[in-house]
């Protein structure tokens, strides 16, 4: 479990960093949201390169997901990882369903 930030890097690529919460107060007190969507995407499901569409955590509550990035990398998330996903320029990311059961997710878009 962790928290991660998934962003877009000067380069246009996306980027993957781990977040320890400690360093950021301000979320700890709190971070103005204004709703929250729950997500079953299912077995083998892959979307091909997309930036996100807002800034949001997207919370893996079951299943895992695949993120890959422009530089060839893939990085795993699986229950209890929260991603704040900002990478809302440039090529984006890949997204695959790890396994053979369905992922469920929560996206909160940050206000």
């Amino acid at each position: 479990m962790g928290t991660f930030r998934l962003y877009a890097g000067t380069d246009g690529q996306a980027h993957i960093e781990k977040i320890e919460l400690k360093a950021k107060p301000d979320w700890l007190k709190g971070l103005p949201a204004n709703q929250i969507t729950f997500r079953e995407w299912p077995a083998g499901r892959f979307l091909d390169w997309h930036p996100a569409p807002r800034r949001q955590f997207v919370i893996i509550l079951s299943g895992q997901l695949e993120i890959g990035l422009g530089d060839g990398s893939k990085h795993v998330f699986g229950p209890g990882d929260a991603r704040l996903v900002e990478d809302t320029t440039g090529k984006g990311h890949t997204t695959r369903v790890l396994g053979d059961q369905i992922c469920v997710t929560a996206t909160v878009p940050l206000a």
